[in-house]
């Protein structure tokens, strides 16, 4: 007889990998759900926080004395009630909940009103006088590299407003590029933009003598928590976060933000409950989207165009505040070397700060500007050696367990899968060339979660609790579900294990005051390390009700089979009787931390190691007019390298939604400023795709099992939107004959490189060249030998 496990690992999966429902789909459908606008607690209170109209800014003074008196007004607070400094990385917690000396952008808060109701706290914000002494505002890369005449905005940084510098070299990249048949260099600009999710941000918090209770829509509860301890001088346990369900994140709600932070401090006040929501225009200027990005990148090749030696440079915009900045920094270099064979590698980066909302983690987290850069870089080199691009890349794509030269640890890849099944499907390689008509190809790669904790600790990443008893089955996770349908991975997890359907799996996510840690909803993680650590607490459960059931009927523990709601011949809910019986309570847990020397050991090594790489590749076909710039996309193949889908429903969605992102940031999406305002601070100005721009999206899912993923599965949250943006400027490259070297595509910047070919000049708009940074000496690191590199 087989037996379970063995029938699991053999593949005989009963519901993992079905394109099943959500668990929450009907609750959602419904409007059962309540968000976190929807809390309406007695006597609660509405917050305001009154905001800077100065991109940069001395406090002289802050009257409030206006606003206190006025009828409804409850408490106002300014930057003196909460002057301890936060942030999300322990090396830059720049950030006061209500600034009291300096405001550093146009919507930096200064002020907090709690009132009997959402006008009155505006009127009473708009009767608070605040005396400002504007300063010389920063707004560009360039600018933020020349030594203030004022001061910098940040007095730790420096030089000029330099935030962070990074400089590694992995092998002898001046020896390959002497080697080198062909060297070309190229510079590349990259847009910011914002994540523009359905759901503005919203808290309520409730104190209760001297706890406070938080539902936020966050993405991370467990960094909320800690910042919420911090700045109200709290012990943890004084403190709960409970995330509420979402909207929609992609990354805009993984900090911890300044009105979570002064509704908890109004609450323990004024003893009252106290809802902050932020409008559509304040979530513009919360931001924490993606970095405006500068990079120039050279390439050295043999004549057969494999690659000798490259050397990435990159300087990000990251607005006013350090958000997760560092890390953002080191990413925009990390992970070229996840794709393509790289024996010799230099990557020297730059961050500054400018008067501009502060930049965060975008779905992608400092990889799809460097992407763009890369893939459109390789097309030309391409060209340069009259070497089809598909087969150039082809011949400098990594291997399957292998390390990188700057130390990653590669398990299982697709890459060379996803690639022929996307070329096969869009017929790219048999294409009919026509003029306005063109496909583009580009591959990509990202991780499943970061391989090391924010803060760094020995503690696991993800950990969960699963409890059976007479009221069902529990999973408890730290885990938050941010529309992308982790709660269903888990679930649908634990019900494999224990032979059930994972709508019979209640879950209880994102409570600090209930829950295990989870690190929070970011880099992909949630499926790889919540899913191992729910796998690992159900197998735990299922080994104690198979153990029951065995002693009960008389036979080995093998010959229980579970399925189909049943532990051997007997009913589920008659098993867990049986086990608590024998047992007691069933209570068991589980947890995930990433693997020891999954990277190196080098300063700045804690960023690009993940447990595992997912892969994907995209071909794009589009129209694009040669004398208006307009750009029509016909269609985007997408493949993917999932390890194997847990909901293969909900793995299309992704996919879907990854394409549908990535085709509006490169074709139309831009947080842009002009003297320290946005250009569009609404949904009616801030271009993004609508229904009738999406087009047909065939997804095609290459399952390559990863060994430690669970159930074989990776990530599928951030790298299908990758690809598609090189591959649209691939595109328009074929079907005018012109490279547009900057994101967004707009069909301007289409008309001008028209314009300059027509002149004679190079084909070409984009930026020309690339600033002087004082980057450091270079930190040389010696690559894996080869006995290393081979996993």
């Amino acid at each position: 007889m087989t037996t379970p496990a063995a029938g699991r690992e053999a593949g005989e999966l009963h519901v993992v990998g079905k394109g099943l429902p959500k668990v929450d789909a009907a609750a959602k459908v419904t409007g059962a759900i309540a968000y976190a606008d929807d809390i309406d607690l007695p006597g609660m209170l509405f917050c305001k926080l009154l905001r800077s109209q100065h991109p940069y800014a001395r406090i002289v003074s802050i009257d409030t004395s206006a606003a206190r008196a006025m009828p409804g007004v409850v408490a106002v607070i300014t930057g003196d009630d909460l002057p301890v400094k936060y942030g999300i990385m322990p090396t830059c917690e720049d950030e006061l909940a209500l600034e009291h000396e300096k405001v550093r952008f146009v919507g930096d808060p200064v002020a907090a009103v709690a009132a009997v109701d959402e006008e009155t706290a505006l009127a009473a914000c708009r009767a608070i006088e605040v005396g400002y002494e504007p300063l010389e505002a920063v707004e560009s890369i360039e600018q933020a590299l020349v030594s203030p005449d004022d001061e910098p905005i940040h007095g730790y940084a420096g030089p000029a407003n330099v935030h962070r510098l990074a400089a590694l070299e992995f092998g002898d990249v001046d020896a390959g590029f002497a080697e080198a048949a062909h060297v070309r260099e190229d510079v590349f600009f990259f847009e910011g933009n914002t994540h523009l999710p359905m759901e503005q941000h919203s808290a309520t918090a409730q104190a209760v003598g001297d706890k406070v209770t938080l539902w936020s829509s966050t993405q991370d509860p467990h960094y909320v928590h800690r910042a919420l301890a911090k700045v109200l001088g709290l012990p943890m346990g004084s403190v709960r976060v409970v995330a509420a369900p979402h909207g929609g994140g992609f990354g805009g709600k993984c900090d911890p933000f300044s009105h979570e932070i002064a509704v908890c401090k109004l609450s323990l006040m004024t003893g009252r409950p106290v809802k902050c929501t932020l409008t559509r225009e304040e979530v513009f200027y919360t931001h924490r989207g993606r970095h405006p990005v500068l990079m120039w990148v050279r390439t050295g090749v043999d004549r057969d165009g494999r690659i000798l030696a490259m050397h990435f440079r990159s300087a990000l915009d990251g607005g006013a505040y350090g958000s997760y900045g560092p890390a953002s920094t080191l990413y925009t270099g990390a992970l070229q070397t996840t794709t393509y064979a790289i024996p010799a590698y230099r990557f020297e980066g730059a961050r500054v700060f400018t008067n501009k909302a502060p930049c965060g983690p975008k779905r992608g987290h400092g990889t799809p500007q460097p992407r763009f850069a890369l893939e459109v870089h390789l097309d030309k080199l391409a060209a340069d050696l009259g070497i089809d691009p598909v087969e150039l890349r082809r011949r400098n794509y990594v291997r399957p367990f292998t390390r990188t030269v700057n130390w990653l640890r590669i398990t299982s890849c697709g890459l060379g899968e996803v690639t022929d099944r996307v070329l096969e499907a869009s017929g790219y390689e048999h294409r009919v060339k026509r003029p306005g008509h063109g496909m583009g190809f580009a591959v990509s790669s990202y991780m499943c979660g970061a391989g090391l904790p924010i803060y760094w600790n020995t503690m696991p990443h993800s950990e969960c609790i699963l409890n059976v008893g007479r009221g069902g089955v529990t999973l408890l996770s730290g885990a938050t579900d941010i529309g992308q349908g982790s709660d269903t991975v888990l679930a649908t997890i634990a019900a494999e294990e224990l032979g059930l359907s994972p709508g019979d799996i209640r879950l209880v996510t994102g409570d600090t005051g209930l829950t295990p840690v989870d690190l929070g909803s970011y880099s992909s993680r949630v499926t790889f390390m919540a899913g191992n650590a729910a796998r690992e607490a159900a197998a735990r459960m299922r080994e104690l009700l198979v153990r029951a059931v065995a002693e009960e009927k008389g036979c080995a523990p093998d010959e229980v089979a579970v399925a189909d709601g049943r532990i051997g011949l007997i009913a589920f809910e008659e098993a867990a009787a049986l086990a608590e019986a024998r047992f007691g309570a069933l209570s068991t847990r589980g947890s995930y931390t990433p693997p020891q020397g999954i990277g190196g050991r080098y300063k700045g090594a804690g960023v690009g190691p993940s447990p595992a790489y997912s892969y994907s590749a995209a071909v794009v076909d589009l129209d694009a007019d040669g004398r208006s710039g307009e750009i029509r996309v016909n269609k985007v193949w997408l493949g993917h390298d999932i390890g194997r889908s847990i909901n293969e429903l909900a793995v299309r969605g992704q996919v879907e939604g990854g394409v549908y992102m990535g085709l509006g940031e490169v074709l139309m999406e831009a947080q842009a400023y002009r003297d320290g305002l946005l250009r569009q601070p609404s949904m009616l100005d801030y271009k993004s795709l609508t229904f009738l721009d999406m087009p047909e999206v065939e997804t095609i899912l290459v399952e390559t099992l990863d060994p430690e993923g669970p159930y074989g599965a990776k990530e599928v949250g951030q790298g299908p939107l990758l690809p598609v943006i090189p591959a649209v400027v691939s595109a328009v490259h074929e079907a005018l004959g012109v490279w547009v070297d900057e994101v967004p595509v707009t069909p301007d910047k289409v008309v001008r490189a028209l314009d300059a070919r027509a002149k004679g000049k190079e084909p070409r708009y984009g930026p020309k060249s690339f600033p002087q940074i004082p980057y450091p000496p270079l930190v040389k690191v010696a690559p894996p030998d080869a006995a290393t590199a081979a996993l």
